[in-house]
């Protein structure tokens, strides 16, 4: 039968912490916690460190709020689950597997050695709260111009080392200043949201959009060559034009022009993202609404 302890929260306070604190003073665990700010580095530390105390096969931490799933080890039949939370923060939840039964004394010692892991968890999700409010676009909750010029460096890095593609999508909605004048930002504001949300559901899960500013977007595809990045940009085109914005008592139609580009060997980041713009601009003088690959003839 399978022992697991589901949904239990361990909420830290101040007489819950100091009642357990004697069970820890021999073991280095809360010390080690304290080295780092990344989930996946916190929980492999806290994993090795028990793993004398209760010993297990593998783990499995789910952070919703930041889309995390880290896992070690093997699924087996037996585990223990709990939903971490202190101070009506959700941290998150952290299954222990092993193949042979917890019994209830090592279920206890457990809940005792959670306690040293829930403030290196809130401190880490206070970071990473605050760094994704710095990388966010609040109006669209696209990735924004700072976590773009961060984003494009390390893929392409990735790409290089990995020998992979990587295309960009410039992206700019058509005609947009006059949805501004007509109707008044608010109403620009909608539509920027719109054509975000237009964007995200057309994606892949490793793709990211950004919103590089004003009406422009990014988009970057890894592992993506120039025939498959027309693919999605096409379907986002087509996602925008056939989305319909009510504003009071007005119905809006948006459009967007799209230019692509792929990753050379001798690319810089700003050569990569000047031929997908020209690509861009090369489909507003063409009639807007559509998509455009970089220029053939620059292609190696």
């Amino acid at each position: 039968m399978k022992n697991e302890s589901a949904n239990l929260a361990i909420v830290s306070n101040n007489t819950f912490e100091a009642s357990k604190s004697v069970n820890l003073h021999h073991y280095d665990i809360s010390s080690a916690l304290q080295t780092t700010l990344e989930f996946d580095k916190l929980v492999n530390i806290f994993s090795n460190k028990i793993q004398n105390l209760i010993p297990h096969n593998g783990f499995v931490y789910e952070n919703d709020e930041f889309a995390l799933e880290i896992k070690k080890g093997i699924v087996t039949k037996h585990s223990c689950t709990y939903a971490l939370k202190v101070e009506e923060m959700q941290l998150g939840s952290l299954k222990i597997m092993r193949r042979q039964r917890f019994d209830d004394e090592e279920i206890k010692l457990l809940e005792n050695l959670l306690c040293s892991l829930i403030y290196p968890l809130k401190n880490a999700t206070l970071f990473n709260q605050a760094l994704k409010m710095a990388y966010t676009d609040p109006l669209t909750k696209t990735n924004n111009r700072a976590a773009f010029n961060d984003s494009l460096d390390r893929e392409i890095k990735l790409a290089n080392r990995n020998s992979c593609h990587l295309s960009v999508i410039f992206f700019d909605l058509d005609h947009f200043k006059q949805v501004n004048d007509d109707y008044g930002h608010e109403c620009g504001d909608i539509a920027l949201s719109a054509a975000a949300n237009c964007i995200k559901e057309a994606l892949r899960g490793s793709d990211i959009v950004f919103r590089y500013g004003g009406e422009e977007f990014v988009i970057l595809l890894s592992n993506t060559n120039l025939d498959a990045a027309k693919a999605i940009a096409e379907r986002i085109r087509q996602s925008i034009e056939n989305h319909t914005i009510a504003y009071g008592m007005k119905i809006l139609k948006l459009t967007a022009s799209m230019g692509i580009s792929a990753l050379r060997g001798n690319d810089t980041n700003e050569s990569l993202i000047q031929r997908a713009d020209n690509a861009m601009y090369r489909a507003k003088d063409n009639g807007r609404n559509q998509v455009q690959i970089e220029s053939t003839a620059l292609l190696a």
